[in-house]
């Protein structure tokens, strides 16, 4: 009961805590200069660890086997990009599918990204994420998609034809305006009497 107790009771380690603590421990005992230990720790933890950056390129069997177990995949799955001096190295050429085309259902270890812990990640996985290329196959085939976009422009060019053909309008009476259909404004004559328009019967 103790040992569970005790278990809840200890706090989360603070890393940057104790990497500060050590740094001074060190200052204080006299053991190297402050500032350049401080710099070596502060780029070791900025940069990549060897594990994980690409190799040379694998040549022989075993060499394959070795880049295959360091990117958590089995030899018959693993394969790299070829060796024309882009700088793959032993980086796995992984199928070019999107996230979209990942089950949504399944439990992944990061839901956001449908990724495992461990997996590897694609050379070109900021390309291949769900909010830019869609690689899922169209749920519609092309061919019929095609006919479908043909049939509707022909349908329309139809339409047009028939419409032009045989025209149709609302019955539209003259505009009316006031003052005997505007009779000086229009250069009547102010001495004559203009003849009344009736725009309505009673």
């Amino acid at each position: 009961m103790r040992t569970c107790q005790s278990a809840r009771q200890q706090k989360p380690v603070n890393m940057a805590g104790v990497g500060f603590r050590r740094w001074a421990q060190a200052l204080s005992k006299g053991k190297g200069s402050g500032i350049p230990a401080l710099l070596s720790r502060s780029r070791a933890a900025a940069t990549f660890s060897k594990g994980s950056l690409p190799g040379p390129y694998p040549e022989t069997p075993e060499e394959k086997a070795a880049a295959a177990k360091k990117y958590n995949m089995i030899v018959e799955d693993y394969k790299p990009y070829p060796d024309n001096g882009e700088g793959y190295g032993d980086y796995p050429k992984l199928p070019e599918r999107s996230q979209h085309e990942r089950d949504p259902w399944y439990q992944w270890d990061h839901p956001d990204l449908r990724r495992n812990w461990g997996e590897p990640m694609h050379w070109h996985f900021d390309m291949l994420i769900r909010n830019r290329v869609d690689t899922s196959p169209s749920p519609v085939p092309w061919s019929t998609m095609c006919k479908q976009l043909f049939g509707f422009i022909g349908f329309m060019l139809f339409m047009f034809y028939i419409g032009e053909k045989f025209p149709a309008y609302q019955p539209v009476a003259p505009k009316q305006y006031p003052y005997n259909n505007l009779y000086l404004e229009r250069g009547g004559d102010p001495e004559k009497q203009p003849e009344e328009v009736k725009h309505y019967e009673i």
